[in-house]
């Protein structure tokens, strides 16, 4: 299949997994910020895997860093030429952009998708978790949809749908959310 494809290809490219833990990380969601000893818990891995990593990218320019008290802290360069390229990559890996193309395209009713939970925080998960705003979705279609994207990504998608005047209070929930989709009148 097509996931499987890319996900062979970033395996194949970047043969480090701490490297591709870091790119889903700081990539995925630019907003997503993080150190040494937070990357270690989160990971599972040692601090100096992490740190080898870390320099490397950040002397690509890839990651920015800046000192806040005796913490270094790390975010992705989103002026680096390639961001946009591994980004987009990463939305390919994830499955991230069938969801968005074969489901939040052909929703009618939807004004905004963002992508929250595991993935907003920028870690792998089985699980999409999707918060759809909108009214007048047709549930039976989006379930329909929903059923034929899974099984192309191989994983689990979780959606909530929210009015649109509910929608800050469940993004203030949500303080790592980013918007994958906007209708666009």
């Amino acid at each position: 299949m097509l996931l499987n494809f890319y996900i062979i290809l970033l395996q194949t490219l970047i043969t480090s997994k701490t490297r591709l833990r870091l790119l889903l990380k700081f990539f995925l969601n630019s907003n997503n910020i993080s150190w040494l000893r937070d990357l270690e818990s989160e990971f599972g891995e040692s601090t100096n895997a992490i740190r080898v990593e870390l320099n490397s990218l950040e002397k690509a320019g890839m990651l920015k860093s800046r000192m806040v008290g005796n913490k270094r802290i790390y975010r992705a360069n989103s002026e680096h030429p390639l961001f946009d390229d591994i980004h987009n990559l990463l939305l390919k890996h994830t499955g991230i952009d069938q969801v968005v193309e074969r489901i939040v395209n052909k929703i009618g009713g939807m004004t905004e998708a963002w992508l929250v939970g595991s993935f907003a925080k920028g870690m792998d998960s089985p699980v999409i978790d999707i918060l759809m705003i909108g009214d007048d979705i047709d549930q039976t279609y989006l379930t329909g949809l929903i059923e034929k994207v899974e099984e192309i990504i191989n994983r689990r998608i979780r959606y909530l749908i929210v009015s649109c005047d509910e929608k800050d209070i469940h993004l203030t929930q949500c303080p790592e959310a980013f918007q994958l989709w906007e209708k666009i009148d």
